[in-house]
């Protein structure tokens, strides 16, 4: 063969190959197609990776892609980097990247992805922080085009062995179980704690602590407290709690030592002897109670209340129905009735977090009369940036006013500062530093229109010249709405409420539990009432008493205590759920609906947990009280038999 020929057979050949593969004599190639799973996806900073996928189809011999992250090829430590095999490692820093694979073949074709990231520290305490005020500002996977019945949903369940009225805790890049994972927490009224892994489909569980075992303190043939209406074991109870009482206040975490503090609750059906018993557990194990605990709640102060001229904690009248608080070293605990069953204070109680053997500080709220229980619809006492505690009690005696005081603070909102002074006229080392009661309380307690039935939420510091720096905001069941100078907060005027910043209107019904605070927004989640909306105004430091906005929905009792997740002042969401069907005892039992809401207009709401077809978003059956836990892209709500994770859906 020639030189010539031979050129002129590769000619040939590299026609045919044209006409077949590039174009030409009216043939035509496909394009590469690349598409990439998932397509959105959520990760915590630092201790979270995300692998992506890319596929692509067409006629190349080169199916690989190339990968940058916000056009950056490889990604950088501010977007983050990505692998040739696409795991995608964050940054430090939270927000929101676009992932892209780019065909090499054929670089016109490609494929994105968005991730988020979040520099969320954690949800360690009852509704996010200990101003109560129940909002996530580093959240940025859910946004008002994320969160739709396409985007968003039920991703997983984890069951556990009794009903759960704790609020789930988040930890992020926990070293746990040989790896490093971020897990949520929660505990039952059967008396376990669990720890679950906070993303994994199907459910893991890390760790289940039984804590009526004596690896915790507990001694044999020790049950949760049964109930069986009418009687709730300890006497003409309204069996509001069943079929078993044991955790029901939720936890809280230490996240400098992986410490976790909870309160159990049982007894021996054999002898009648009940307990109580504050633990502090291992974060990465569960089986190792640490700084001496757990230790058998305790306390008495002087006072006539009970008929004798002490006071002593019950351990079978009390209900440890408030979430728990850690500032300043110290973990608070606070107390109302058992099933509403009498005698019963308000107590709490603070323990050093470090030794837990040490004597408490210790306040009564009625040590010379009866009831005043803290309870707060499950709420958590507020505690601000100088240490001191802030609680809210129910119906009660109130004689604080002269002539003379005999310190019962029914009804009352107080705050309470730690001292190392020693005996006060309510207990030990909590001294009264001011204290607020409205002027009809004697109306509230009669006709049981607890003011403590919703909790104290602190307003960030103001800063006007003339005006009061430190504010707080209460609601009860009455439905009023209190604005209080922290730094002065009027005591008792029996001719109105004047000596007060200002009142209003709430919720319709009253309220039951925690409202949130986002952006001067105070968000209400009254019982038989939709979800209000009240903007305050720095600049008078005073509320728009008339309604900003209002859900569409009215939640029946107990009515809601929602949160709020945002990027900031951005993208803000208000979530709740109506557990309106929480039974038993009536109306229930049925499921828990958790709805998202646009948080500056709660006229609009995004998505609920009914709209997707066939149930696929159904969450387990409701318990009271139990707002949910926003974090990493997720939604995480407590139920009566599992918890059930809403988020992203990959595809």
């Amino acid at each position: 063969m020639t030189r010539s020929a031979q050129f002129g057979g590769l000619w040939i050949v590299a026609a045919m190959l044209a006409l077949i593969g590039c174009g030409g004599g009216g043939h035509s190639v496909s394009n590469a197609t690349v598409t990439l799973s998932p397509k959105r996806a959520a990760v915590a900073a630092t201790s979270q990776t995300q692998q992506f996928n890319a596929t692509v189809t067409g006629n190349f011999s080169d199916l690989s892609v190339a990968w940058s992250v916000d056009a950056v090829a490889g990604g950088n430590t501010a977007v983050g980097t990505i692998s040739s095999g696409g795991l995608y490692t964050p940054p430090s820093t939270g927000g929101t990247h676009t992932v892209t694979a780019t065909s090499v073949a054929q670089p016109t074709s490609s494929a994105s992805a968005s991730v988020a990231v979040t520099d969320l520290a954690g949800v360690f305490t009852y509704h996010n922080d200990l101003s109560r005020d129940g909002a996530n500002t580093q959240e940025y996977a859910l946004t008002s085009s994320t969160v739709g019945t396409t985007t968003f949903g039920k991703l997983f369940s984890c069951a556990v062995d009794g009903a759960v009225y704790t609020q789930p805790l988040w930890v992020p890049g926990l070293s746990i179980a040989g790896g490093t994972h971020n897990v949520v927490f929660v505990a039952t009224q059967h008396d376990s704690l669990y720890a679950f892994d906070a993303d994994a489909s199907p459910c893991v569980t890390y760790w289940q602590a039984k804590l009526l075992d004596t690896l915790y303190g507990g001694t044999p043939n020790e049950t949760p407290v049964p109930c069986s209406e009418p009687s709730c074991v300890v006497g003409a109870g309204y069996g509001d709690i069943q079929p078993e009482i044991g955790v029901t206040g939720t936890p809280v975490i230490d996240s400098t030592t992986n410490t976790i503090y909870v309160v159990s609750k049982s007894w021996k059906a054999a002898t009648g002897v009940f307990y109580q018993r504050l633990h502090s557990l291992d974060l990465a194990t569960g089986m190792t109670e640490k700084f001496n605990g757990p230790v058998s709640i305790a306390a008495s102060v002087p006072g006539i209340g009970d008929g004798t001229t002490m006071v002593s904690f019950s351990p079978k009248m009390e209900h440890q129905r408030s979430g728990l608080a850690l500032a300043n070293g110290t973990v608070y605990l606070a107390w109302a009735a058992h099933e509403d069953a009498q005698p019963y204070h308000g107590w709490l109680l603070g323990y050093s977090a470090s030794d837990l053997s040490l004597l408490p500080s210790v306040f009564n709220t009625t040590p010379n009369g009866g009831l005043g229980g803290i309870w707060a619809g499950g709420g958590a006492p507020a505690v601000d940036s100088t240490g001191d505690v802030y609680v809210s009690t129910g119906n009660g005696v109130f004689d604080e006013a002269p002539p003379p005081p005999s310190n019962d603070y029914g009804d009352s909102l107080l705050r309470l500062r730690p001292s190392t002074g020693g005996s006060t006229p309510n207990g030990v080392n909590l001294d009264v530093a001011g204290w607020f009661t409205p002027y009809d309380q004697a109306n509230l307690s009669s006709n049981d229109t607890d003011l403590g039935s919703g909790a104290i939420v602190l307003l960030p510091d103001q800063a006007n010249a003339g005006l009061p720096t430190n504010l707080l905001v209460q609601t009860g069941k009455e439905g009023t709405v209190y604005l209080v100078d922290r730094d002065n907060m009027g005591g008792f005027n029996s001719g109105g409420n004047s000596q007060i910043r200002q009142t209003f209107a709430g919720p319709v019904n009253g309220l039951w539990g925690t409202p949130a605070l986002w952006q001067d927004n105070f968000y209400t989640g009254g019982q038989g009432d939709s979800i209000r909306q009240f903007t305050f105004l720095p600049s008078t430091e005073l509320f728009n008493s008339a309604t900003s906005s209002q859900s569409a929905q009215n939640f029946g009792y107990p009515g809601t205590t929602p949160s709020v997740s945002s990027q900031g002042a951005s993208n803000g969401i208000l979530w709740a759920i109506d557990a309106s069907q929480y039974g038993p005892p009536a109306p229930g039992p049925g499921p828990a609906i958790l709805h998202a809401y646009s948080a500056t207009n709660l006229a609009t709401e995004y998505w609920n947990s009914t709209q997707a077809a066939g149930n696929r978003d159904q969450a387990g059956n409701a318990v009271k009280f139990v707002p949910p836990t926003i974090a990493n892209g997720k939604v995480y709500v407590s139920t009566r038999t599992e918890i059930d994770v809403y988020g992203l859906l990959p595809n």
